[in-house]
């Protein structure tokens, strides 16, 4: 064997030892030299020389010593904050909300509600790339710290090709490199749904379960799926469309193209339609006095009615509520989880959609598997997106998933 092939694995093998290290310090809090030689099973004076080069590196420092029960006071070394940092980047379909995170996990800065138009064109396209190099100009740190960026779509995304094929889906190349030549960075794609569930898993809602579902109760509906603590994908990486699942008899036309999806009476885009069909109707709002057109008003607009006590807005919510208790019915039956998560535009009505949820679960599951499910709404609320998205490249660049 060569010299220049020995000196190759030698390097590989030392940068593993490198990567392994900070994969133990990122996931696993501050620790040791015994214990890093411990949980990674790597000899006490290697770990001592991997450590003292991750320093030199300026990725981990020294905190100082520590108490101990006999014998020299042992030194805890952890990662350096701000050695590293990663941008999150979540898409709706009217606004973008962007954020910064760092390798210990702390959200640096974040950029929300910037208005935005989610279309299948270029142009829209175009503007998104300005808004993320907009934000990278405005932090304060060098661009070669930021090791990845996490961007989150609707509908169907393939994150190890890096395809979208919902949105700018234009020619052969993969979205992700499409949007990396612009922006300088290198980009991961994510489903928006799968990017909440993560999020919430890590730093969220969930606390020691691993059989988790997040609802993103949207203009339509996703469910991220956890097994075992681990991302459920599915053989293609669509997993996680029940919002198309034909569970109602009627004759309404689904964004889909098919009739009876959960969506078309349990999303934000049914919730608006409903509305807008009552008002015609000549049902009163506070909305209807605002001399709004029925066609203008959106689902925001009837989430913040909600929340100003409406009584028209508030009835048609726990009507949707109701029918995607029939929805996460059947998931419950299916997975059996230890934890259901809602969150989404329309979980931040508290109240008013959980608790006709939760009616229509102990109505349409089996008892005796939903006895042991927990039903939560969203902890991290309007940055899940954002903090999934960037949880997902520090775990990804990092090798922790």
């Amino acid at each position: 064997m060569g010299k220049s092939s020995t000196n190759s694995k030698t390097s590989s093998k030392g940068l593993n030892f490198k990567q392994n290290i900070l994969s133990y310090f990122a996931n696993a809090g501050n620790a040791i030299i015994p214990e890093l030689s411990k949980e990674l099973t790597i000899s006490v004076p290697k770990v001592t020389t991997v450590v003292n080069e991750l320093i030199s590196d300026g990725l981990v420092q020294d905190y100082g010593k520590i108490e101990s029960t006999g014998g020299r006071k042992p030194n805890l070394y952890g990662v350096v904050p701000d050695s590293a940092f990663f941008i999150g980047v979540d898409v709706k379909h009217s606004h973008i909300n962007i954020g910064l995170l760092n390798l210990q996990k702390s959200l640096i800065k974040v950029t929300e509600n910037l208005a935005y138009k989610l279309d299948n064109t270029e142009e829209s396209l175009e503007v998104l790339c300005q808004y993320i190099n907009d934000f990278i100009a405005s932090l304060p740190i060098n661009k070669d710290r930021i090791l990845g960026i996490g961007l989150n779509l609707s509908g169907r995304i393939n994150y190890s090709t890096g395809y979208s094929y919902s949105f700018f889906f234009f020619d052969e190349q993969p979205l992700s490199e499409i949007i990396q030549s612009k922006v300088g960075i290198r980009v991961f794609l994510e489903n928006d749904t799968r990017a909440m569930a993560y999020g919430e898993f890590c730093v969220g809602a969930v606390g020691k379960e691993k059989d988790v579902l997040f609802l993103n109760l949207d203009y339509g509906i996703g469910v991220g799926i956890l097994i075992d603590g681990q991302l459920y994908y599915g053989k293609s990486g669509y997993a996680g469309e029940l919002g198309h699942i034909p569970i109602f008899d009627n004759e309404l036309i689904c964004h889909c193209g098919k009739k009876g999806c959960l969506e078309t009476e349990a999303s934000g885009w049914a919730l608006t339609r409903m509305f807008r069909e009552k008002l015609k109707e000549g049902s009163t709002s506070v909305l209807s006095r605002n001399d709004t057109l029925p066609e203008a008003i959106m689902m925001e607009d009837i989430i913040q009615a909600a929340k100003n006590e409406d009584v028209l807005a508030i009835d048609l919510i726990a009507r949707v509520g109701d029918r995607l208790g029939r929805g996460i019915a059947f998931l419950i039956n299916v997975f059996n989880p230890e934890l259901v998560i809602l969150g989404g535009s329309l979980a931040s009505t508290g109240d008013y959609i959980e608790l006709p949820i939760k009616t229509a679960i102990n109505k349409y599951s089996l008892n005796l598997v939903n006895t042991d499910t927990q039903l939560k709404l969203s902890k991290l609320g309007e940055h899940a997106g954002i903090v999934g998205a960037c949880l997902l490249v520090r775990d990804r660049v990092l090798a922790l998933i």
